[in-house]
């Protein structure tokens, strides 16, 4: 294929997906990257055909959605693909993220890659947030987090006005999360593509050893793209048992209900994927330190680079980080559980305790631990 070689455009994707060196020894724990990739497509191919039938109108909405499930062709398919897809592309992110702490993939020269994925993982939330509020007339999940901006001293109410377009949430307000959530995920591509750029021009691909991948490399076709291929179809097939036979079980059964503006829901809560973050906001009784303690949550993976101060990269051969990362997952599941409760005793108590234990981690048991390790 020497056309592959010499087209401008195609030494680009040769260099990427044909002839690119990956470490021989690489598990398939470095097939959530093609996963997600993968997620991403189906995403904005059903995105954009759900646009095509969708009302951004605070009377229609709800109508429109239903038109969509009920009379246009398949359009049940897709958004039922575009719900559960969103779903799985956060269960896929948190195994990334997961994988990267475990194996260190943060630690010089791959500094940039974690950066780019953070600030991903950021837009990805984002995205997630305006499409929920676009699902239905989800006007009190809207008023509830973009409220939260009020905190911000001085500036917040202004700013609160400027995201809703007026006194309160209306059809300025449902426009302009619709038209973000339909941009943003073009702008997270683009991203993707800096994510692998980066990659692909520092060292590469980690690997599960932590050692050095330039002794022993294969080339990415055909030995990498059948690998991904196999946990590709995994996925299809996984999400086609949740599309045709369980489709709300991750939703919320309040999405059948036409939104009331007179009638706040019992339970306000977010989908289950931002339930952590959302867990950590309602933890702290001062609304400003809630909202800065739940962006933190996020930003703070940025910190890893600079307060994991091991020789040696990953953690897959050190007993005592090891414990604390797994300790880190499971007081990560309590947060989740923990969101989804009513704000009330004992789990006001818990969510303070997982939240502390949540920082602490990057904070202080990651910089002790690893120096501890060093001298072991």
């Amino acid at each position: 294929m020497r056309i592959f070689k010499s087209h401008p455009l195609l030494k680009l994707v040769n260099s990427y997906v044909v002839d690119s060196p990956q470490p021989s020894n690489i598990s398939f724990l470095w097939n959530f990257g093609s996963l997600l990739a993968f997620c991403l497509a189906i995403q904005i191919v059903t995105g954009v055909t759900l646009a095509m039938h969708y009302n951004a109108s605070v009377l229609e909405a709800f109508n429109s959605v239903e038109h969509i499930m009920r009379d246009v062709n398949n359009g049940w398919l897709i958004r039922y693909l575009h719900s559960n897809t969103a779903s799985a592309f956060f269960f896929l992110v948190y195994f990334h993220i997961g994988r990267g702490l475990y194996y260190g993939s943060y630690k010089s020269p791959r500094t940039l890659v974690w950066t780019i994925g953070t600030v991903i993982f950021i837009l990805m939330i984002a995205t997630a947030f305006l499409g929920y509020c676009g699902n239905k007339q989800i006007k009190d999940l809207a008023t509830v987090i973009t409220s939260l901006m009020s905190a911000i001293p001085w500036v917040g109410q202004d700013i609160v006005e400027l995201l809703w377009g007026g006194f309160s949430v209306n059809n300025a307000t449902l426009n302009r999360f619709f038209a973000l959530h339909f941009v943003l995920p073009f702008i997270l591509a683009a991203l993707v593509l800096m994510h692998l750029i980066a990659l692909h021009d520092s060292a590469g691909s980690g690997n599960p050893l932590g050692v050095s991948g330039n002794y022993d490399r294969l080339p990415f076709a055909p030995y990498f793209i059948f690998k991904d291929l196999i946990t590709i179809f995994i996925f299809i097939l996984v999400l086609s048992l949740f599309v045709f036979f369980m489709p709300n079980l991750l939703g919320d059964s309040e999405n059948y209900v036409m939104a009331n503006p007179m009638q706040t829901p019992p339970a306000i809560v977010p989908e289950w994927y931002l339930l952590p973050f959302y867990a950590i906001l309602r933890s702290i009784p001062n609304k400003l330190l809630g909202v800065i303690a739940m962006f933190s949550a996020i930003l703070i993976l940025l910190v890893m680079p600079f307060t994991d101060l091991s020789r040696s990269r990953g953690i897959q051969f050190k007993p005592l980080s090891k414990a604390a990362f797994f300790i880190f997952v499971g007081n990560f599941l309590i947060l989740m559980e923990l969101g989804a409760k009513h704000v009330e005793s004992p789990f006001i108590e818990f969510g303070q305790i997982s939240t502390v234990v949540y920082f602490a981690h990057f904070l202080i048991i990651v910089p002790i631990i690893s120096l501890l390790e060093n001298t072991l």
